[in-house]
């Protein structure tokens, strides 16, 4: 069997960590702990991406890893987690939430509420990072010492990118560089675009909160985040302040109270 990078920690009910395009299961560095506290959190890196080798047969992007991470739950003995989605893991954790995989969902500046323009600026924002990732060589590891280094680099996925810790965010570019599923998870975002008539399947049935950083310059917010009230009007929704694309480092606690808070309603 093909090992999946993951990490699990703590006790209880469980919550899983879905990264973004690009990342891998350490961009929740920060919350992991936090969570644990309270209950088993599973932080895993999708095929292709971090230490995760790419599968046949897996379509990436939010429909196919749905698809496969509920064959990988069932696996692993992870029974209707709690799934918390960051950007593309976000709309895994919807899909997930629309088939009643999940208990409840938490997804932060999730894919999917984009027009063309959007689509095609999300699309073109991360592929030019990637770019540079790839591209900068040793002058990246020397200019993330650096707190002006890091607002440079990192203020498109940041809020507060001063505070991304330096080998985090070493970590971070690497799984950018690196991610070998990145080109075909990226363009299978233009076939996945949520309208207010889908049908939402078991979310109505489950707590459901999109948390959007009033930074985020990836998935606009002020754009993205009504769309996405319009498309899912049942949800909790909540404006994360100062926080960009990636906010666990830029405000840990209110990202555990906001998945916490989910989970105590269910």
């Amino acid at each position: 069997m093909t090992q999946i990078s993951h990490v699990r920690r703590g006790t209880g009910s469980p919550i899983v960590l879905v990264h973004g395009l690009g990342s891998r299961w350490q961009i929740f560095a920060p919350v992991i702990d936090l969570l644990a506290e309270q209950h088993e959190v599973i932080a895993v890196d999708l095929p292709g991406f971090g230490a995760s080798p790419p599968l046949p047969g897996i379509r990436p992007g939010p429909r196919g890893y749905a698809s496969w991470l509920t064959q990988w739950f069932s696996d692993n003995e992870i029974r209707r987690p709690h799934v918390v989605g960051s950007s593309m893991g976000g709309g895994i954790g919807i899909e997930l939430g629309r088939t009643g995989v999940a208990s409840a969902v938490t997804a932060f500046s999730p894919v999917g509420f984009y027009g063309k323009p959007g689509l095609r600026w999300v699309q073109g924002s991360l592929t030019a990072m990637r770019t540079v990732a790839r591209s900068a060589g040793p002058g990246l590891d020397r200019a993330v010492e650096h707190r002006l280094g890091r607002a440079a680099l990192l203020s498109v996925m940041f809020g507060r990118p001063t505070r991304v810790d330096p080998d985090a965010a070493r970590v971070a570019l690497a799984g950018l560089a690196g991610a070998s599923s990145f080109t075909d998870a990226r363009d299978d975002f233009a076939t996945y675009v949520l309208d207010p008539d889908d049908d939402p399947g078991a979310l109505r049935d489950i707590p459901v909160t999109i948390a959007w950083g009033t930074r985020d310059v990836v998935l606009i917010h002020r754009t993205q985040s009504a769309r996405a009230r319009e498309v899912l009007p049942f949800a909790r929704h909540l404006d994360l302040p100062g926080c960009g694309h990636l906010p666990f480092s830029d405000d840990p606690q209110l990202c555990t109270r906001t998945i916490l808070d989910n989970r105590r309603t269910s």
